[in-house]
């Protein structure tokens, strides 16, 4: 085997295994696109796509700049936004979008947003009047 074979080889595995990992970081951002509303959590990701839990939390991260819960927070109070805009209720939103606690909710909506849900809620109906 020559010199360039060689490296034609090496080339080949390095490209190879650079697009198994944005295959998998994509497949992780489709299957929290699709499922936002479940519960999911890292151990489930890493199950599903078969890798390490820890290395597709920092893959997610190198290719997205979040990882993948800060991604499906983000995802479920964009849903919330959406979901307060036609009126639907604050508890009743938080469960529809796949939130256990109401609670957590409410803080991260106010952490993420800048202001608690229901006033989200009182402003969005003030503009539509």
């Amino acid at each position: 085997m020559t010199f360039y074979e060689q490296e034609i080889r090496r080339i080949r595995n390095l490209l190879y295994s650079n697009q198994f990992q944005i295959d998998t970081v994509i497949a992780t951002k489709n299957f929290i696109d699709g499922n936002s509303e479940k519960d999911l959590n890292l151990n489930l990701l890493s199950k599903i796509l078969f890798t390490s839990k820890y290395h597709l939390q920092r893959l997610f991260k190198r290719h997205y700049g979040l990882t993948p819960k800060q991604y499906l927070i983000n995802i479920r109070i964009n849903k919330s936004k959406e979901l307060m805009k036609k009126g639907v209720s604050v508890t009743e939103t938080c469960f529809a979008v796949g939130f256990e606690s109401l609670g957590s909710f409410s803080s991260l909506f106010k952490s993420r947003t800048g202001r608690p849900p229901i006033q989200y809620i009182k402003e969005q109906l003030s503009r539509s009047n």
